[in-house]
C-alpha cells in the first residue's frame, strides 16, 4: 500500500464553524436508508472537519472511481487548451484522422471538443457497446460509426466513449499519455503519489472511468476546484477552465427508468453533473466529488450502492444546515470517536478448527465471480482458511478478523467462519467498491461465489484481482 501523505490540514467541525450533529445527521440518514459507504470526508473552509472509513478499506487505500474518472480528464483537456495546444472548436477528424473510418457521416466530421466534453454528439443513448461492436480495435472509429440519430450540440446523453476520445486527442496534441500528463501537471504539485489507472486491451488509459485514487486525494480534487485551480498558492489549472468546466452547458434529460433524480436534471458540464447547489463529479456505485461553493464544502464519498440521489438528498437536508452552526466541544469528540468505530464486521460464525472441504462452483446463481465447475476448497490455517478456487488463485481469509493478500497483484481483504454445515467468506476487492460472497455447503457438495455489485468491466473475479486491469469493458 502506498504511504500515507496529508494533502489537506484538518480542523475539529467547531473550529471551522460547522456543526459535528450535522455530520452525525447525514451518517444516521446513510444508516437508516442502507446506503453502503466504504469512505466520507468532509472538507469545510478548506480543512478536513470529517474524515472515517468502514473497516477493511483504511486511509491510505486507493479506490476505484468509476465515471468520476472523466472529471479528471476534463482537466487534462483544459491543460492542453491552455497550452495552445488544443481548442473546443478542434475537430476529431483533424486532431485524430487516422482513427477517422473511410464512411464517417458529415456530422461525424464536424464533431469538435466542446461536443465531446458535453456529450452532445447527437447519440441518445451511450454508444460504448456499439462502438466495441463496430470496431472492437479501435473505440474511436467505432464511436464514429455509430449512427447519429440527433443533430450535434441539441441534446445531451450519457455517452462513456466521448472522453474515450477527449483522452486520446489529448495524448495526440501533447505527446504524453493522459496518466502522465495528470501526474506531472496535477498529482505530483498536489503531493498525491499513487494514482492507478485501468486500462483496454491496447494499454491505454480507460479515461471515462478506471482511476483509482485515495479519498483524500478526491477531496483535495474537489478542493482544487473550489479554489478556482489554485493549490498552495500555485496554479495547476486556469480559473478560466475551471469555471467554464463546471457550469452547465446542456439541458439533461430524465433517466429512462423514470427515477427521481433531481440532482441530475441540473444540466451538464464539461464532464461534470451541475447540482441544486454547486456540481459534482459522479462515478457508479457511490464515487462521488460533490463542490458546494456557496458554503465553502467540499464532499468526498466512496461506496458500494446505486443511490447517489440520496446521499446528494441527505448531504443537501442533514449537512448544509451545518455548515453556519459551530457546535461544541463534545459534540466533535462524540463525532470523531464514532468515524473512529467505522467498520463492516468480519462473517460472523465458528472456526470449526481442522475442517477441510472440497466441493465444485455452481455458477448459475445471477452474478456469479468464477466459472462453472471451478473446483473451491477450504483448507483451514492458524487463525483462518486457505481458499483454493481450481488450480489459479488462492486466498486467505482470516476468523474474527480481514486478511490481506495480493495473489494476482491487486489486493483481495478475506473474513470467512463456519455457520452450521455452511461456510461464508467475503472477499473484497479492495481498492474497487466490489466483493465476493462466497457460500460452501459442505452437505450438497456446491459452492456460489457471487458479486455484491457486478463490476462494469465483467463478472469474472480473476480479471479484477490483476493489476493493472486491462480489459474491454462489457456493458457502459
Amino acid at each position: 500500500m502506498p504511504s500515507q501523505r496529508t494533502l489537506l490540514p484538518r480542523s475539529a467541525p467547531a473550529a471551522s464553524g460547522m456543526s459535528s450533529r450535522s455530520i452525525a445527521a447525514l451518517l444516521d440518514r446513510l444508516e437508516a436508508r442502507s446506503i453502503e459507504c466504504h469512505s466520507i470526508m468532509v472538507v469545510h473552509r478548506g480543512h478536513v472537519v470529517a474524515e472515517g472509513w468502514w473497516a477493511p478499506y483504511s486511509a491510505e487505500r486507493p479506490h476505484l472511481l468509476y465515471s468520476l474518472t472523466k472529471s479528471f480528464t476534463s482537466v487534462a483537456v483544459g491543460l492542453a487548451i491552455a497550452d495552445g495546444l488544443l481548442s473546443l472548436d478542434d475537430r476529431v477528424v483533424d486532431v485524430l484522422p487516422d482513427h477517422v473510418p473511410a464512411d464517417v457521416s458529415e456530422q461525424g466530421r464536424r464533431l469538435t471538443v466542446h461536443h465531446l466534453l458535453s456529450m452532445t454528439t447527437g447519440h441518445r443513448t451511450d454508444s460504448l457497446d456499439e462502438a466495441w461492436r463496430l470496431e472492437p480495435g479501435d473505440l474511436v472509429k467505432g464511436f464514429l460509426r455509430v449512427p447519429f440519430p440527433e443533430p450535434e450540440g441539441t441534446r445531451h446523453a450519457y455517452d462513456n466513449p466521448t472522453t474515450f476520445v477527449l483522452a486520446r486527442m489529448v495524448e495526440r496534441v501533447t505527446g504524453r499519455g493522459l496518466p502522465e500528463l495528470l501526474d506531472e501537471r496535477l498529482f505530483a504539485p498536489m503531493g498525491v503519489d499513487h494514482a492507478e489507472w485501468d486500462r483496454v486491451a491496447s494499454g491505454a488509459a480507460f479515461a471515462f472511468h478506471g482511476l483509482h485514487l485515495t479519498t483524500e486525494a478526491v477531496a483535495a480534487f474537489g478542493e482544487l476546484l473550489l479554489r478556482g485551480g489554485l493549490w498552495g498558492g500555485r496554479r495547476l489549472v486556469p480559473r478560466e477552465w475551471v469555471e467554464l468546466a463546471t457550469r452547465r452547458h446542456i439541458d439533461t434529460l430524465p433517466f429512462e427508468d423514470g427515477s427521481e433524480n433531481a440532482d441530475y436534471l441540473r444540466g451538464y458540464g464539461y464532464q461534470f453533473w451541475m447540482s441544486r447547489h454547486g456540481y459534482h463529479g459522479d462515478g457508479s456505485f457511490g464515487q462521488l466529488c460533490v463542490v458546494v461553493p456557496s458554503h465553502d464544502l467540499v464532499v468526498a464519498l466512496t461506496g458500494a450502492h446505486t443511490q447517489a440521489q440520496e446521499v446528494l438528498d441527505a448531504i443537501w437536508e442533514c449537512l448544509l444546515p451545518g455548515t453556519d452552526h459551530a457546535g461544541s466541544t463534545r459534540d466533535d469528540e462524540i463525532l470523531a470517536e464514532r468515524l473512529r468505530r467505522l467498520a463492516f464486521a468480519p462473517v460472523p460464525g465458528s472456526a470449526a478448527p481442522g475442517r477441510s472441504v472440497r466441493v465444485r462452483l455452481d455458477a448459475s446463481a445471477e452474478g456469479s465471480a468464477l466459472p462453472d465447475g471451478t473446483t473451491v476448497t477450504v483448507d483451514p490455517v492458524d487463525g483462518g482458511w486457505i481458499l483454493r478456487f481450481g488450480s489459479f488463485l488462492d486466498v486467505e481469509a482470516g476468523h474474527g478478523e480481514w486478511r490481506e493478500g495480493s495473489p494476482l497483484g491487486r489486493p483481495v481483504v478475506a473474513a470467512g467462519a463456519w455457520q452450521g454445515d455452511t461456510f461464508v467468506a467475503e472477499l473484497y476487492v479492495i481498492t474497487t467498491p466490489h466483493r465476493v460472497r462466497l457460500v460452501v455447503d459442505a452437505g450438497a457438495g456446491t459452492a456460489v461465489a457471487v458479486w455484491n455489485l457486478v463490476p462494469r468491466t465483467g463478472p469474472d473475479l480473476v480479471v479484477h484481482l490483476r493489476s493493472p486491469l486491462m480489459t474491454r469493458p462489457d456493458v457502459a
